[in-house]
């Protein structure tokens, strides 16, 4: 069975919890990572989350996210979810948004994540699972972060908020500063 790792306020570890129940109206915080796939040329991999998931069905967001089991590196989480969810082999991840948190809900069920953001190269097309993702598509970063921040395309909560920061760091998605870790959770674990 799945776990996640529960976190207090100030990002430390504080229990785990299964997966399988830990989110629902009133989901505890507890530790996740979102990540976002470019192509050598700078396109983003979107995702449209599986119809029949939890949380967010049938959402367009971010290439993956998910939850480091306890104990395990952040940047092999990533890696396993990428390869788990879309069949893709990528970059070592490179961390953009350290102290990333959100909160969300729909249909009441919430998300309660510190949920630091990496950015993953791979030029492969991907295979998606259909147990985790409905479709994907591949854009043009300026592109699709522009329709995002003006309200012409929808996606998750927590996508939206990431491309708000994500803009900050420049126009060239490929040029972006790896971000310094002192704004992690202590809760991560990163080699």
């Amino acid at each position: 069975m799945e776990q996640v790792v529960l976190l207090a306020e100030d990002g430390s570890a504080i229990g785990v919890e299964d997966k399988a129940v830990v989110h629902h109206a009133d989901t505890p915080l507890h530790l996740a990572f979102s990540s976002y796939v470019f192509d050598s040329a700078g396109n983003t991999v979107l995702t449209r989350r599986a119809l029949h998931k939890k949380t967010f069905p049938g959402v367009w967001t971010n290439t993956c996210c998910g939850h480091p089991l306890p104990d395990e590196d952040m940047a092999q989480a990533v890696l396993r979810r990428l390869s788990d969810e879309l069949g893709l082999k990528c970059s070592d991840p490179e961390l953009l948004l350290p102290g990333f948190r959100y909160r969300a809900e729909m249909d009441g069920v919430v998300e309660n994540e510190m949920c630091p953001v990496f950015r993953v190269l791979s030029d492969d097309e991907p295979n998606p699972n259909p147990d985790e993702v409905d479709s994907t598509e591949r854009v043009p970063w300026q592109e699709f972060a522009s329709s995002v921040l003006d309200g012409t395309r929808v996606v998750s909560a927590w996508s939206k908020l990431q491309i708000a920061e994500l803009v900050k760091l420049g126009p060239d998605p490929l040029r972006w500063p790896v971000a310094s870790r002192d704004g992690l959770p202590s809760a991560v674990r990163l080699a």
